[in-house]
């Protein structure tokens, strides 16, 4: 260590070497009142009893032990002076170097002025960190010099506990205070969950007397990559300086509103075995093992001691992970979201704090619902390792397929089974399937799939009719579970569920369409109703459009046009679902992701135009066979813009070249709005509702209906 010209820095500029558990009192380098008190009180202890704060008896051999453990986490120990005649304390921070016997060579961790230091103070005491107590043991003095000290070790030092609420030093963490549209800059200095202290630096043209201490202040952190937290803090007191300041502040909330309020909330479940979170505190860097006391798909709760204690509500921990037993990792981003004192029997303070879940990869969120699911009911499985012979019984049991779909899709058996394989035994991120099920036999049975941007198709929902236990209704439930617990994560893609079913099956349209009926508002959820013609239909016309008439693809303008149109006709969620507004119309990433799982998905999307006036949209959907049985995935979506001067001879000739552009033969069709098809006599096969519901908006009227409606069924 290097000579440096010797200068005892002012208190209340040497923060950045202030050790990370000093007292909060006005110099950032002092101890408190009390503190004062108790350690000057216990330097010469007469027993274990004679001291408040004085807890055991520390021998050399484990001082020492601890003073080379920081030395091997390149740490510091603190050095209190005393002022032989005003009695002034001063705590300066060293390095001990390594240590083996009575002696202990520590070097100065910042500039001293040496000369004056011995002159004016006694060496009292050093502070030795010990988690979250100190070591206070009184050496004899052998050296002091410019580089550091050299001192004699006793053969019993004391463990004292210095303060109720354990403040760590925090380093890199950057921080912005404001008030009434003025605000400082500076960097954290150290943290607890119940205050923190910072210093802010003044520009030329800042005045520190324009922050009013007797009002709240925000407060913002980050690092260099993540805003870590903002909240309203209350000033609790502060330093002189023009220039700079250190200020120590409290957050004044104990929740945050991650989310809107809700009365329908995620289920909680207590596991057995529980998991850890365990992750590196953001603010302090300090490696953290936090049991989870209980949890649910969308978060979970966790405990600490009141004294150490380091989650505050809105704090944001980017690179957390859950350990469940050893059996699996979940690395995740959470948000802590509320902060409670709870009772405790060893009278020990202790605060429970609920984070909840911002980001997780698919894959370990629904292994995190499996689990779960399984908890509350053991039958009820999510996307399990499926016997598909017990499926394929279980499809044809219940006349889910049926002797006319069979029919349709008996030629294309096998290209189904290798897509149903792909579906349920290799759990891709697209899909999703929840199956009721006892002594494996199936009792219940849905499955969903992201087959747009933003928005998952709930399909192949069926239950045995001997199942006492209501299993069509369980299944049910378990999606809604899923989506409840699932649209708040960004990776997820859930802003809306989509469904197609017919009017007359009474089971989806008393549940989806009494939903849609109850909300009454299609920007909530809407219903749009559509023909189901099959390919044999559209054969029957005419081979080439008329003059004037044109199908090439689809142009930006064309879908100002269509958003306008759709407007006019339903000004419902279709085109925000299925992806056919301006913003989503040409997004390719989820077709990547349908290859990356082995699947296909492919998107044409033609404008229909008469003399240059556009008529209809046709999207040509290309997808595995098999992936949706009824070939809701796999159709031409012709929408009709202007019925009027649309013949439909002329609809039907272009659904045949639309889907030879698109390089298919044999696509049904479903063709908007119904009112077009019966008013032109276009024979079809079925009818079917479009069903989109509005995650973000409407779960909590979905879950109520839903929870209404169990009680009746």
């Amino acid at each position: 260590m290097e000579n440096t010209s010797p200068k005892i820095l002012p208190t209340a500029r040497r923060s950045e070497a202030a050790p990370a558990l000093i007292a909060d009192d006005v110099s950032p380098t002092e101890v408190t009142l009390q503190e004062k008190q108790l350690l000057t009180n216990s330097a010469v202890p007469k027993n274990d009893d004679d001291c408040a704060g004085i807890n055991r008896r520390v021998n050399r051999e484990l001082l020492v032990n601890h003073l080379n453990l920081i030395h091997f986490q390149e740490g510091r120990i603190l050095l209190q002076f005393a002022h032989r005649q005003y009695g002034r304390t001063l705590l300066i921070p060293a390095f001990p170097k390594p240590c083996s016997g009575s002696e202990l060579e520590c070097l100065w961790a910042e500039a001293t002025d040496v000369p004056l230091l011995t002159r004016t103070n006694d060496l009292k005491y050093i502070l030795v960190p010990r988690g979250e107590k100190f070591i206070q043991s009184i050496p004899e003095v052998i050296e002091i010099n410019t580089r550091g000290c050299l001192l004699k070790l006793p053969s019993i030092s004391r463990e004292i506990s210095h303060r109720r609420v354990e403040r760590q030093r925090c380093g890199g963490i950057f921080v912005h205070l404001s008030q009434n549209s003025c605000s400082f800059s500076g960097v954290l200095l150290d943290f607890a969950a119940s205050s923190f202290r910072a210093e802010f630096t003044a520009e030329p043209s800042q005045n520190f007397e324009w922050i009013d201490p007797g009002q709240p202040v925000l407060v913002l952190f980050h690092s260099d990559r993540h805003t870590l937290f903002s909240g309203e803090c209350r000033i609790i007191r502060s330093t002189p300086g023009h220039s700079s300041r250190s200020y120590v502040l409290e957050p004044l909330k104990n929740e945050v509103q991650r989310y809107r309020k809700a009365e329908f909330r995620s289920q909680r479940q207590t596991l057995r075995p529980s998991p850890n979170i365990i992750f590196r505190h953001p603010l302090t860097h300090k490696r953290l093992d936090l049991k989870v006391v209980d949890m649910s798909g969308s978060g979970f709760s966790v405990e600490e001691v009141e004294r150490s204690a380091s989650l505050v509500p809105g704090l944001i921990l980017p690179e957390a992970e859950l350990h469940f037993a050893g059996i699996f990792k979940m690395p995740c981003t959470v948000q802590v979201v509320f902060r409670r004192v709870i009772g405790s029997k060893d009278k020990t303070g202790r605060i429970r704090c609920g984070l909840a879940l911002i980001d997780v990869a698919a894959k370990d969120h629904v292994k995190l619902l499996g689990i779960l699911h399984q908890v509350k009911d053991k039958n009820a499985y999510v996307c399990n390792d499926l016997d598909l012979e017990a499926l394929w019984d279980f499809l044809f049991e219940t006349g889910f397929i049926y002797p006319e779909k069979y029919a349709l899709i008996a030629k294309k058996k096998n290209e189904i089974k290798k897509t149903y394989a792909k579906l349920y035994t290799c759990s891709p991120d697209i899909a999703r399937h929840f199956v009721y099920q006892d002594n494996g036999v199936i009792l219940g049975h849905m499955a969903t799939i992201r087959f747009w941007e933003n928005a998952w198709l709930i399909h192949h929902h069926a239950a045995r009719k001997s199942a006492l236990n209501k299993a069509g209704l369980i299944v049910l439930d378990q999606i809604g579970r899923f989506g409840h617990d699932t649209f708040r994560i960004l990776r997820m893609h859930m802003d809306y569920l989509v469904c197609y079913y017919r009017p007359q099956n009474r089971f989806p349209n008393r549940v989806f369409g009494g939903v849609a009926r109850h909300i009454d508002d299609p920007k909530g959820c809407s219903l749009d109703l559509f023909a189901f013609v099959k390919r044999a239909e559209a054969s029957k016309t005419i081979p080439v459009l008329p003059e004037g008439w044109e199908l090439a693809p689809a142009e930006a303008t064309d879908m100002d046009d269509l958003g306008q149109c759709y407007e006019d006709l339903s000004g419902g969620l279709m085109l925000k679902a299925l992806d056919l507004e301006a913003s989503s119309w040409k997004k390719e990433e989820l077709c990547i992701e349908f290859q990356r799982h082995g699947f296909k998905r492919e998107r044409h999307l033609f404008s229909l135009r008469k003399n240059g006036l556009l008529k209809a949209m046709l999207l040509v959907n290309i997808s595995d066979i098999g992936l949706n049985l009824s070939d809701l995935t796999h159709c031409i979506n012709a929408l009709v813009l202007d019925a009027g001067s649309l013949p439909p001879e002329v609809l039907l000739a272009s659904l045949r070249l639309a889907e030879k552009a698109a390089g298919q033969s044999d696509l049904p069709a479903l063709i908007f709005p119904m009112s077009y098809v019966e008013e032109n006599a276009i024979p079809f096969d079925k009818a079917y509702y479009l069903w989109v519901f509005h995650m973000h908006t409407q779960s909590q009227t979905y879950f109520k209906y839903l929870s209404r409606l169990m009680k009746y069924v």
